[in-house]
């Protein structure tokens, strides 16, 4: 008797950048830039991830957000909860100078399915 196939799990990863950041001297920031590049890389290219798209909210918002609205949202299937946390555990693994990403960004993930429309409705 063969397994149902189970359907990934929709994931929004909202993303807060702390006050950390904004602590640092001017032109410090690549630092955690090149830090958060590496993050969306190694999440993007995780075995049961498929990011959907992303959305940056960095030009009208302007300062700390450790609550909603989020600074940065990707939006991805992912195949089970233990690699929805690994996802998130980027934010301690990833380095950025002496630091890990998480001194300067925080991660929350929301976990659902997709929503799908019956054909009756439609």
């Amino acid at each position: 008797m063969s397994q149902p196939v189970q359907s990934p799990l929709r994931v929004l990863f909202c993303i807060g950048i702390t006050q950390n950041f904004f602590d640092l001297p001017t032109g410090h920031g690549i630092e955690v830039w090149k830090g958060f590049s590496a993050m969306m890389k190694s999440m993007g290219a995780m075995p049961g991830v498929s990011i959907l798209g992303a959305i940056d909210d960095d030009r009208l918002m302007v300062g700390p957000s450790t609550t909603s609205p989020w600074t940065v949202y990707i939006m991805a299937d992912v195949k089970d909860y233990d690699t929805v946390v690994a996802a998130c555990n980027l934010f301690r693994t990833t380095p950025v100078g002496e630091h890990s990403l998480w001194r300067y960004a925080k991660i929350e993930a929301r976990v659902g399915r997709a929503l799908e429309i019956p054909a009756e409705a439609a």
